[in-house]
């Protein structure tokens, strides 16, 4: 199985390459990795250029913010099944990529995800915060579950059925893109029980008061336009998120 993974990045230099390096030394041998830059302005080109492997296409031009790279990475992509890394963020370990493969072994599975490790932007070896997820089930979805985004890998037939991201959300459409594939009815996950990747705290959704305000606005309307409740489930997935600080799911 060839695994795409799309690294969508816009003046991150300082993060960049440890992105990169992480996926340089999975141990899967087919891999295809994808790094949609939005022309940063910054050195982060040129450390970009600096962490360069073999297996790594870089595609570097103004986008409309990150959905927009990442669907632009999904229409380049050839790989059977597609995740990503962040410019942030980086795989736990060398042989995450060998465990996605391995539970894609079944031909009808259409997502595998695991579970995400906050980590300090300062320090990325303390866990600041520890996101397990679970096995899915539909009902899952009225209490305002979804899977860690950076942890999923979606066969392609996913994306062709039921598109990519909406960028008319700016902050969530991660959010509406889970909804949409997990709450289809046909999609079936296979959940990896570990730590399949490590995530800077300080991402888009979580730099400021207003960014917090917006997202849950966006996440608000998400909701209801894919009809699985109202204000209720929006309380559940803010709420479901103090527990990730003590550990539990």
């Amino acid at each position: 199985m060839k695994l795409t993974v799309i690294t969508a990045v816009y003046n991150r230099e300082a993060t960049i390459a440890q992105a990169i390096a992480s996926v340089r030394r999975q141990t899967w041998p087919d891999v295809e990795h994808l790094v949609v830059d939005g022309a940063s302005t910054d050195g982060t080109l040129a450390a970009i250029e600096a962490a360069r492997h073999d297996r790594m296409r870089l595609v570097s031009e103004p986008d409309d913010g990150i959905y927009d790279a990442l669907n632009k990475g999904i229409r380049l992509a050839t790989g059977d099944a597609i995740g990503l890394v962040h410019s942030d963020d980086f795989f736990a370990h060398d042989d995450v990529l060998a465990k996605v493969a391995e539970a894609f072994g079944e031909p009808a599975v259409d997502a595998v995800y695991g579970d995400l490790d906050y980590v300090s932007a300062s320090d990325p070896s303390r866990i600041v915060r520890r996101w397990r997820s679970g096995e899915f089930e539909p009902a899952k979805l009225r209490r305002g579950w979804m899977p860690p985004h950076p942890t999923l890998f979606l066969r392609r037939r996913v994306f062709e059925t039921y598109g990519g991201y909406d960028t008319t959300y700016r902050i969530s459409s991660d959010y509406d893109a889970v909804l949409r594939y997990f709450g289809s009815g046909t999609l079936r996950a296979r959940y990896i029980p570990e730590v399949l990747v490590k995530m800077r705290t300080g991402g888009a959704s979580g730099q400021s008061p207003v960014r917090f305000i917006r997202k849950n606005i966006e996440s608000y309307a998400i909701i209801r336009k894919n009809g699985i409740g109202g204000l209720g489930v929006l309380f559940f997935k803010n709420f479901s998120k103090i527990a990730q600080f003590s550990g539990r799911e």
